[in-house]
This record gives C-alpha cells, sequence and structure tokens, in this order.
C-alpha cells in the first residue's frame, strides 16, 4: 500500500477545514469581516481527533506520517547555557506542539555534554522515559532537536510510541497553515527534503526482495523467490525524487513571477519595506495597524506562511510597499530556509527591514540573534534594519528599560493598542532611501499627473504657485528626472 505524496502531510491533530468559506459561529452574521477573521475561524474549527490508534505498523514511512499527534512528552537536552535558557527552549516546543493540535502531557530535560549518538538522550533515561510513557499514557514524543535516522529508530524501538523531533513538528505546522499554491509547494519540498534520508517501514513485508535474476539457489533465489525487483521503500524513495524534482520546477517558476514583480516596483521607484522578526512577534498584526490590511493574526506559532504585501505612504507623500514575511525561530530548520528562499529573498532585496521583537518574551536578545542568524543565510544581513520591540503593553518596565539601554535607536510599539505607531511611521520615513536627482521644476497647471507622480515616487522639497503653474522643488529618481527635463526651472 502506498500513501499518494500529492500534498503536504500532517502530522497533529489536524481535520478536514469547512467546506464552506463562509464564517463560522464566532463571527456574527452581517458583520464586516476581514479576509482575516475568516481565516482564523477556519483555522479554529480545527479539532484534535481523540482515541487514534497510534501503534507502530506494518506501514512504509510515508504512511505512518499520516498518524496524528495526541498526548505528547516533551524531550530536551540541555548542552550549553543556563538552566532559564533550556527551559525557554522546552516552553517554545510545548508551543509549538499545541499550535500543531497537540495536549503535552510532561516535559522532560536531560544535562548532557552533547546528544547521545545512539539514542538522543542516552541509555539510561531511555528507560526513564519509557516509565513516564506507560503512565501518563502518552502516544508521542516530541524531541527538542533535530534527530538523525538511526535516533529516531532507536526510541521508537526502545519506547514502543512515536518519536517526532523539533524539524518536522516545525514542518507539520508549515502544512497546517499553508494556504497559497507557492506555500503549499515549498512546504511540501521542505517534507520530502526532511523525509527522504528517514524513509523506513516496520515489518518482514519490508524485506529486500530478490528481483528478476533467473539463476537459481543461492542469494538469486529460485522457483517462487522471485521478487518483482523493487521493495516498497524504494518505491517510495523513487517516487519522492520525481516528486521533488517536479516541486523544484514549479517554485523556480513562481520565483521568476516574483523577480519580475520586484523589478517592476524597482523601475517604478517605489521603495520596498519587509517586516521580519520572530514568529508570533506580532508582524501581522503591525501590518495591519500600519495598513489596515485585515490579515490573518492569530496568537500562535507560524500563523503566517504566504507573504502579504500591502501599499503605505510616507509622511511626506512618498509611496512604498509593505510586505509582512513569515516568522522565524531557533534552528529553524534548514528544509525550510532552503525551501522559502523564494520568498525569504523579498527581504534581500527590501530597502529595509523592520525588525519586530517580542518585548514580553523571556528571552527577546535571543530572538534577535535568531532572526539575524537567518537573515544572514539568505544574504539579507547588509539591508538596512529599524528594531521595533513590540507588546510593550505586556512588557514589565525592568525589561523595557534593560532593552532601552541596550537598542537606544529602537521603535517601542504596541499594535494593539496603537502605542508608538505613530513614531514608528516617522522613523520608517526618515530611513527610508531617498531619490537621487534634485530638480527645480515649473510645471503647467494642466499637468496635475505630473505633480501626482512627483508626490508618489519622489519627495516634494518646496513648492509654490505662480502665474505659469506649480514650481517645485523635488528629490527624484534618474528615471522621473529625465521626463521632466523639459520643465526645469
Amino acid at each position: 500500500m502506498h500513501t499518494e505524496l500529492s500534498g503536504p502531510a500532517t502530522l497533529p491533530g489536524s481535520a478536514t477545514l469547512p467546506a464552506s468559506g463562509r464564517p463560522g459561529p464566532g463571527v456574527a452574521a452581517g458583520a464586516d469581516v476581514t479576509t482575516g477573521e475568516l481565516e482564523l475561524e477556519e483555522r479554529q474549527s480545527l479539532r484534535r481527533i481523540a482515541g487514534l490508534n497510534t501503534e507502530l505498523t506494518d506501514v512504509t514511512e510515508v504512511e505512518y506520517r499520516q498518524l496524528r499527534l495526541e498526548r505528547v512528552i516533551l524531550v530536551g537536552v540541555w548542552t550549553e547555557g543556563g538552566a532559564a535558557d533550556a527551559e525557554n527552549s522546552l516552553a517554545e516546543l510545548a508551543a509549538l506542539a499545541e499550535t500543531a493540535g497537540s495536549q503535552v502531557l510532561e516535559g522532560l530535560i536531560q544535562r548532557r555534554g552533547r546528544p547521545d549518538a545512539a539514542t538522543f538522550i542516552g541509555r539510561g533515561k531511555v528507560g526513564e522515559l519509557r516509565d513516564v510513557v506507560v503512565a501518563s499514557g502518552a502516544d508521542t514524543i516530541i524531541c527538542d532537536g533535530e534527530l538523525s535516522p538511526s535516533q529516531l529508530r532507536n526510541l521508537e524501538q526502545q519506547t514502543k510510541v512515536k518519536v517526532v523531533d523539533r524539524t518536522a513538528l516545525i514542518l507539520d505546522i508549515f502544512a497546517q497553515h499553508a494556504k497559497s499554491r507557492e506555500g503549499k509547494a515549498q512546504v511540501e519540498l521542505a517534507q520530502l527534503q526532511y523525509l527522504l534520508p528517514r524513509l523506513r517501514g516496520w515489518g518482514e513485508t519490508l524485506s529486500r526482495q530478490t528481483g528478476g535474476s533467473g539463476r537459481g539457489g543461492g542469494a538469486g533465489g529460485g522457483v517462487g523467490l522471485r521478487g518483482p525487483g523493487e521493495t516498497k521503500l524504494e518505491t517510495d524513495r523513487r517516487r519522492i525524487n520525481q516528486r521533488i524534482a517536479r516541486l523544484r520546477r514549479e517554485i523556480k517558476s513562481m520565483r521568476t513571477v516574483r523577480q519580475t514583480k520586484r523589478s517592476r516596483r524597482s523601475r517604478n521607484g517605489v521603495p520596498a519595506v519587509a517586516i521580519a522578526g520572530y514568529t508570533n512577534a506580532g508582524k501581522s498584526s503591525l501590518l495591519n495597524r500600519l495598513t489596515s490590511a485585515g490579515v490573518l493574526v492569530e496568537d500562535a506559532l507560524f500563523a503566517t506562511l504566504d507573504p502579504t504585501t500591502r501599499r503605505a505612504a510616507a509622511e511626506d507623500g512618498r509611496v512604498y510597499t509593505l510586505s509582512d514575511t513569515v516568522g522565524f525561530v531557533r534552528h529553524l530548520p534548514h528544509q525550510i530556509v532552503e525551501a522559502f528562499r523564494s520568498t525569504l529573498e523579498e527581504v534581500a532585496y527590501a530597502d529595509l527591514v523592520v525588525h519586530v521583537v517580542d518585548g514580553a518574551h523571556p528571552d527577546p536578545e535571543g530572538q534577535v540573534a535568531a532572526v539575524r542568524e537567518v537573515l544572514g543565510e539568505v544574504g539579507a544581513d547588509g539591508v538596512p534594519e529599524l528594531l521595533v520591540v513590540n507588546k510593550v503593553d505586556a512588557a514589565d518596565e525592568e525589561t523595557l528599560l534593560r532593552l532601552k539601554r541596550s537598542w537606544p535607536e529602537a521603535v517601542f510599539v504596541s499594535a494593539r493598542s496603537g502605542t508608538g505607531v505613530a513614531d514608528l511611521r516617522a522613523a520608517v520615513s526618515h530611513r527610508l532611501p531617498r531619490p537621487a536627482v534634485e530638480a527645480r521644476v515649473l510645471l503647467p497647471y494642466d499637468r496635475g499627473d505630473l505633480v501626482a507622480r512627483i508626490h508618489r515616487r519622489g519627495q516634494v522639497l518646496s513648492s509654490r504657485h505662480v502665474e505659469d503653474g506649480t514650481e517645485l522643488r523635488v528629490r527624484v529618481d534618474a528615471q522621473l528626472a529625465a521626463e521632466l527635463a523639459d520643465f526645469r526651472a
């Protein structure tokens, strides 16, 4: 039996979405709702399916990944940093598990110099973990790290329940939240790249078959012993490689479309601002506050996967684009970074990165370091950065004072209440790239279209009305300056 590989697979507690696009009971009938509110209502209608059997059975890994996560135990290995760092990491893993639809029962942390090569947590701890699994009735173990295929296999054999690592968990959340065609293709590619080296199965039916050799006896087999020449695992591996190649071609074509749109904005002299930051830092809320975009806002990790671009205007009237991007996290799987590279390049090609930090998080400095590491991977570390500390209404005063000392240039805001948003608008306007060419022009009163274009694409330094038209001193890009050459004063 084989599982069709036509779309992203999900691990934890994912049920089917409502067939209708109508708002659910949480949205009043006739209310003026945004697209984000509809998406949130749809996402919250997911329900974990209780009582599903997750015993290891005679299935391939492709089919095995379809089993639901239910009641989970978290396991972390503390190798460096303080106890607070280890606890923050496990707390983040718990939030990831709950976002994926799991019920977290317990969390275990082991202090080691490095993870055990065979079982991640060491032989003695495995026995203790098995006792906790039996006592709690858990059916899944989630490890706070990326496990090798042998570690996954050994842990499952000794604990007798399903084992999932941090990477697989993040990939599953991405699979649940992806909406656009590009997002779904990127998630599926990342999942298959992760799955390929871990492909395995259980039971005698997956043993290697001899193939169609005509020689009898020995390893070649004989009458009645010759197999079809390809095991179930080999078939899955071949089909996955074919699917990966196809997805890469599709994503490459989508990347070309994205580059075309980007070059069109660049030709028109429209500056691009990208909102980046740690997951659940409030990036989408900030986009809604600045542009009334109405995108999905949810108190969950990786709520936004599909980038949203909206038009905004600076204080001096110049138009720029503001793009929301996928959130980052510590140890973001390299499969995700690679698959989402075309999307993340929006940040690399931006004129300004608005880096949003959760001021109420226990470790905002760690969040900033994690985001900057990923920005470096996609070549965006050289883009000018504006640090924005969000959720100041939920942060304690001592933390805010510490962050103000550490980041004196940062802007402190609350997307929920609107505190500091005016300061943020001013800071973005101040940091937008200035047009290169300064000119003085006299535009006839019947050329109001040119005046409007100057306000959209350039900067008006001074303006006065005279008998022959409007006299302006402006800064514009080279292309617009050439169009204004006949009106130079």
